[in-house]
């Protein structure tokens, strides 16, 4: 669920750019890979840099919650 919840925000993003890059190539009729790739790796850049910080704590937390659960794990 964690890698879920990560892989969500830039997943959504690259996918919505790159609609929004098709519809507009397919009205334009010009087919250039850059044209496509260029935004999509801009906005998925931009999304990683702005939601770094909630994802860096979404990790330490899944980390702390895991070795909790591991210390009251009774050694035998």
């Amino acid at each position: 669920m964690l890698a879920f919840k990560l892989a969500l925000p830039v997943l959504l993003t690259a996918m919505i750019v790159g609609l929004v890059i098709a519809i507009l190539q397919a009205a334009t009729q010009i087919h250039e890979q850059t044209i496509s790739f260029a935004p999509k790796a801009i906005a998925v850049g931009l999304v990683l840099f702005f939601m770094a910080p909630w994802m860096t704590n979404e990790i330490i937390d899944f980390v702390n919650f895991v070795f909790e659960k591991m210390a009251t794990i009774p050694i035998t």
